[in-house]
């Protein structure tokens, strides 16, 4: 089995201290030799990250005790057989995940869906299925029926969003992405501007086929990723 564990994970939690929490979540991962991206904001924290079993668990550990992020973390792990990061980099940030856009997310978010549920929706007739990746990662693989907005950034997700209002306002809205946290804002963007039955796939691709293994085979393809892998497949290697 690989020996290498990458987390990937985030939470929306107002933080204040940001230095301080840098600092630390520095000193964890140099003293654990991990190799990845944390991100911080006042709106929260997004990361992935690879190392060791040890110092994974050192790492979530304070994040769910020091940061108190039990309730809002979404966490999930795959494997790798060498780091797929050559660098550390614990960044501030003004956003966790850039969409120029001033949203409350915990307040305006859609309704998450578990894996069930979402196999569930997007048999659905009135459901339309939206893809928020990028062109390229969606490229890899993707749902089957997934709509692929082409787009080459998150932020131009908007204007597309906008221009499809009419046709998404008497529908089931189902939106889903990597591993959920583009979604939290999308889903909270879309419900901001009036339509009122949206929901997004709670841990996104990865954690879809932590659960399914695509048993079902609604997904097509691979997961494209951002690390040297590049691509899992149904199984998360």
């Amino acid at each position: 089995m690989p020996k290498i564990v990458v987390a990937a994970f985030y939470a929306f939690k107002e933080f204040s201290d940001l230095e301080n929490i840098q600092s630390k979540l520095l000193e964890i991962c140099e003293n654990g030799e991990l190799k990845g991206t944390i991100l911080i904001a006042r709106e929260g924290i997004n990361s992935t990250i690879a190392g060791s079993r040890e110092a994974i668990d050192t790492l979530k550990n304070f994040l769910l005790t020091d940061l108190a992020l039990t309730e809002n973390i979404e966490y999930k792990e795959s494997f790798a057989d060498n780091k797929p990061f050559k660098r550390l980099k614990v960044k501030l940030k003004k956003e966790i995940i850039t969409f120029n856009e001033q949203l409350n997310v915990e307040e305006q978010k859609g309704q998450y869906l578990t894996s069930k549920q979402w196999e569930d929706l997007i048999l659905d007739n009135n459901t339309i299925v939206i893809d928020t990746r990028n062109d390229y990662e969606v490229g890899e693989g993707s749902f089957k029926g997934a709509i692929n907005p082409n787009i080459n950034k998150f932020t131009e997700l908007k204007p597309w969003i906008e221009s499809k209002l009419p046709e998404l306002k008497d529908k089931n809205v189902a939106m889903f992405c990597t591993g959920g946290i583009r979604c939290e804002k999308s889903t909270a963007y879309l419900k901001n501007l009036g339509v009122e039955k949206v929901f997004h796939l709670k841990g996104g691709i990865l954690k879809y086929l932590e659960d399914t293994a695509n048993e079902n085979e609604l997904w097509e393809g691979k997961c494209f990723v951002f690390d040297e892998r590049r691509t899992v497949d149904e199984e998360l290697k």
